[in-house]
């Protein structure tokens, strides 16, 4: 089964499902695209008053698909395209929503997933969701509009430790650091979305739209500042060795070796 994004409307709640069975829900180039899809039409939805967002199996989201990486990432067009519209339309999407997006966050929540939860106004996850971005092992840099993101959300302190050291977190850790509204038991995750759903749709829908429409234009003031030679040149990096060797190494199940 290919992986995919799925959304489900009920009693004006959107239900989100990432699903890539066998992969910790790596997201696919199509599952981005399905993404930006789903949310284009929640967005569209006048009904529905909150959204949350899930994982499948256990899991939030474990990253990229690597096993789809060797067919464009080495090619510094193809690899911007991937990031500058697969990705950033699907982060965009959810950015763009005018209801609340809730993240309801277990298991692996990396890379990708990292971003995926950045985009989402409040996160609960269970005490035993694990959080990072281990890229630089598979010798790349996370592209900058994704990196301004999670350092605006998650702190820069966060963002250049799961960058620059490879370092993941427990879910008590990040509630500690502000990136996280609510740790819960794994036994108590679904009361407590359930819980914040309720209060939210209890909520003047009209008041809370505007509210995200402030909050979205506050927080694209820093991402869509960057300076755009970074934007152009942010890709360069696609052909070279040691992004080579990293992508093969996952593939291969062995330790990587950097020059």
């Amino acid at each position: 089964m290919a992986g995919t994004v799925t959304a489900t409307v009920v009693q004006g709640v959107a239900q989100v499902s990432i699903d890539n069975p066998g992969k910790f829900n790596a997201m696919s180039r199509a599952m981005w695209r399905k993404l930006k899809s789903v949310f284009t039409d929640i967005q569209d939805h006048a009904e529905v008053r909150c959204v949350v967002v899930r994982g499948r199996g256990g899991h939030f989201c474990a990253g990229g698909d690597i096993t789809e990486y060797p067919d464009f990432r080495f090619d510094s067009a193809q690899l911007r395209d991937f990031h500058d519209n697969d990705v950033w339309g699907g982060l965009a999407a959810i950015l763009g929503c005018d209801v609340p997006v809730l993240a309801c966050i277990e298991g692996n929540c990396m890379g990708a997933g990292v971003e995926i939860a950045s985009c989402c106004d409040m996160r609960i996850a269970s005490e035993c969701a694990r959080f990072g971005a281990p890229i630089a092992r598979l010798g790349f840099p996370m592209a900058p509009r994704e990196a301004a993101l999670v350092v605006r959300v998650m702190g820069e302190l966060t963002a250049r430790e799961m960058l620059l050291a490879a370092v993941i977190l427990d879910a008590p850790e990040m509630r500690l650091r502000g990136c996280l509204n609510q740790v819960t038991t794994a036994a108590g995750l679904e009361a407590a979305v359930a819980a914040r759903v309720e209060c939210i749709s209890g909520l003047a829908p009209k008041a809370t739209r505007l509210n995200k429409q402030v909050f979205r234009a506050l927080a694209l003031v820093d991402i869509e500042s960057l300076a755009p030679d970074l934007i152009v040149n942010a890709y360069q990096y696609a052909n070279s060795d040691e992004h080579r060797e990293g992508i093969a190494a996952f593939l291969e199940k062995r330790p990587p070796r950097f020059g």
